[in-house]
């Protein structure tokens, strides 16, 4: 019975350190984080960037981008962003690198790099493949896609799930800025309508008022 309760102790044990194994495996990945991203929407991703090497530093994070008309980087001590565009001036990649005598990111800590992006593309899901430079020349390219069978591979492409787009009376999809444009107009026009409302609605008593005095003069 002792040695039956050992074994089986001993595979718990086992068992529980290949799954903190693999959990920690797969939170060194470099990731993305879009809350609220939507189809034809603009969004802010935060890429998580881990350093997993235990003798050097990263020093630079290049991440590319689905052809965006827009990508704002936002600014982070010690490192420089800059913006990649091809011939029709669509954003392409964007390139963060450490400052000369800056550490980057250390052994053991990660750095979060943040970017307000759009429109998104009209689909699913957008990855965004990224290639990790450490201290020592390593490159380590995260681009792989997720199989359908949902198996992760060794170097998965950071990636988010997009939410469908707002739809305009036609039905076709707009972008939640465009939206958000679209509801501040109709508030504006709402303000002035109810104004011009209240100063004729007053307008309206005063002349009444003048009336009834003037009647009563008479």
């Amino acid at each position: 019975m002792h040695s039956s309760l050992s074994r089986a102790v001993g595979t718990t044990v086992t068992t529980t350190a290949l799954v903190l194994l693999a959990g920690g495996t797969a939170a060194a990945h470099v990731t993305v984080d879009a809350p609220g991203a939507t189809q034809g929407g603009y969004a802010v991703a935060t890429f998580r960037v881990p350093t997993e090497s235990d003798t050097a530093g990263t020093t630079a994070l290049t991440v590319t981008l689905p052809n965006l008309k827009s990508a704002r980087t936002e600014p982070i001590p010690g490192w420089s962003a800059k913006v990649e565009r091809n011939d029709k001036k669509e954003i392409t990649a964007i390139t963060w690198t450490a400052d000369p005598g800056a550490p980057g990111i250390p052994p053991g800590q990660f750095q979060r790099f943040a970017v307000s992006l759009g429109p998104l593309p009209a689909q699913d899901s957008v990855s965004f493949p990224a290639k990790q430079t450490y201290s020592d020349g390593k490159v380590v390219s995260w681009d792989q896609p997720v199989e359908k069978d949902g198996d992760e591979p060794e170097h998965p492409a950071p990636s988010v799930t997009l939410a469908p787009g707002k739809e305009d009376g036609d039905g076709h999809k707009v972008s939640s800025e465009a939206a958000d444009e679209d509801s501040e107009h109709e508030d504006e026009t709402a303000r002035w309508l109810g104004g011009i409302g209240l100063a004729l609605g007053l307008l309206g008593v005063a002349l009444g008022l003048g009336n009834v005095v003037r009647g009563r003069r008479s």
